[in-house]
């Protein structure tokens, strides 16, 4: 066969992406623009410093890190919801997000996307049990399972400071067992299962992008820094939704609509050509 000819309808990249992912439920990259990543991170530590009427940081990942310096268990709530609302009223925050994990969500998903329409914000203190986050898969809770979650610590994330998962293999076979823990619930089936948790080591610049179907959770932050991640939802605009309140155009709205869809969507069957 003439070798400029191909045998593969996917790159070799993507085809070992899909391979990882498959066998996994997840995978931990780079983010594609690390300098645009800096921005981001540097415009959410300047809100956070003018919600705490605070002076600008020198540094952005120490202030992050450091931030439980500067809260308490009951003001902790209250900062984070003004941080919610406060950045996801930016026009840039949505585009800039998606930007740093583009190419690897589109290899995954597809190339016409919907995302969640806000993105989440998580700020877990040390020895906060505010932030705690069960066992769970959010498959079990409505989300659609054709979707993939964009994770992203703003600092270095290690230990309990992370997040667990439980590969997508073993979370398909303790799936089919849920009723054997109906009585002692999620914590039961955390305490059977946790030897085979994996606990994600995330340095600042790289970013998870994991599947709705694994189970995944955090416990009690033991380490000395906060946790700052954010976290959102993006499925094929045209794969099946949940449920009835997680659909397009209220929780997910299209990010990436191509001209051709743009094209059909519009059409209407001219008069007397309807079959």
């Amino acid at each position: 066969m003439n070798p400029g000819l191909a045998v593969d309808f996917l790159s070799p990249s993507e085809n070992a992406l899909a391979d990882e992912f498959s066998a996994c439920g997840y995978i931990v990259r780079d983010v594609e623009d690390r300098p645009m990543l800096d921005a981001f991170r540097h415009e959410i530590a300047g809100f956070a410093a003018t919600v705490l009427k605070l002076a600008r940081p020198a540094d952005d990942g120490e202030f992050l890190d450091g931030i439980h310096r500067h809260l308490t268990l009951e003001t902790i709530n209250d900062f984070r919801l003004k941080m919610y609302r406060e950045i996801n009223a930016q026009p840039w925050f949505r585009p800039t997000y998606f930007k740093l994990a583009a190419r690897m969500i589109e290899a995954l998903v597809g190339n016409e996307l919907a995302m969640q329409n806000r993105i989440n914000l998580s700020i877990q203190m040390p020895d906060d049990t505010t932030s705690l986050l069960d066992l769970h898969a959010d498959s079990f809770t409505g989300e659609t399972p054709y979707q993939v979650v964009e994770w992203l610590p703003l600092v270095d994330v290690a230990k309990t400071k992370s997040m667990f998962v439980l590969p997508l293999e073993k979370s398909r076979a303790v799936s089919t067992h849920l009723k054997d823990f109906a009585e002692g619930g999620m914590p039961a089936l955390y305490e059977a299962i946790k030897a085979d948790l994996i606990w994600l080591e995330v340095p600042y610049g790289k970013v998870v992008v994991f599947s709705p179907n694994i189970l995944h959770g955090n416990i009690l932050n033991r380490e000395p820094g906060t946790r700052w991640s954010l976290n959102t939802r993006l499925t094929g605009l045209f794969t099946p939704y949940g449920s009835a309140e997680k659909t397009l155009g209220s929780y997910y709205l299209p990010i990436t609509l191509r001209p051709v869809t743009r094209a059909g969507m519009a059409y209407r069957q001219p008069a007397g050509f309807e079959e």
